[in-house]
């Protein structure tokens, strides 16, 4: 039975012997699933590899620090907080950016040049990008450019989290909040993972104290 491990180690391989041709890796998932800790494994096998190696994350995210992407779990490794993606070659620097082999991207659904970004750099480029995100919001809707890059993969991996409310796998993340913008950036104090009979019914919930909510705003 493959591992994620294996399927790594199996990817970096496949890349080498297909060096400077391109290539787009997209890790997806609920919050909570592992995605960065997926992207940061994948990384640090690229580095072993004798790969050179940058990661990328929006600057919109700054929970945990704001120069390294950080797992849930406190695991981090540096990297540059952008607010586009196409600036990062002339920040990055252009010489160096031409020597570079990987480019990870985390919390990729906050990147609107996401789909223009990997078009260059692996088609025109000839380098890998490893591209973790969430593929849907707190509605189960498209999320950013995620979904729109998975026809330009080479390799998708969609990760699962564990319901919070019945410990069954968890395929969809619950805002557990009543605030309905798309962009909320948090943590487990605003959102969990959850499987869809817990999302469906938890949805119905907070709908109702919405309602109770604005019906109070109203008459006050």
């Amino acid at each position: 039975m493959a591992t994620l491990e294996s399927d790594i180690s199996r990817d970096v391989i496949s890349d080498q012997e297909h060096r400077g041709s391109g290539a787009i890796h997209v890790i997806t998932g609920p919050m909570f699933s592992g995605k960065s800790t997926s992207l940061l494994q994948r990384i640090k096998s690229e580095i072993s590899a004798g790969r050179s190696v940058a990661m990328v994350k929006s600057s919109k995210d700054t929970r945990y620090a704001k120069d390294s992407v950080v797992t849930h779990d406190g695991i981090g490794f540096p990297c540059w907080a952008l607010p586009d993606l196409m600036s990062f070659p002339e920040i990055f620097g252009q010489d160096a950016y031409a020597k570079l082999d990987v480019i990870g991207i985390d919390e990729a659904q906050f990147f609107g040049d996401l789909y223009e970004f990997c078009c260059k750099v692996a088609d025109d480029d000839g380098k890998t990008l490893i591209v973790a995100g969430l593929d849907g919001d707190y509605l189960r809707r498209s999320f950013g450019a995620v979904i729109d890059i998975i026809p330009l993969a080479d390799y998708v991996t969609k990760l699962t989290a564990r319901c919070e409310v019945c410990g069954q796998k968890a395929f969809f993340t619950l805002r557990k909040t009543c605030d309905t913008r798309t962009e909320l950036i948090g943590g487990a104090d605003v959102y969990m993972p959850v499987c869809r009979k817990h999302y469906v019914s938890n949805q119905v919930v907070i709908k109702h104290s919405k309602e109770v909510l604005d019906s109070d705003k109203a008459s006050g």
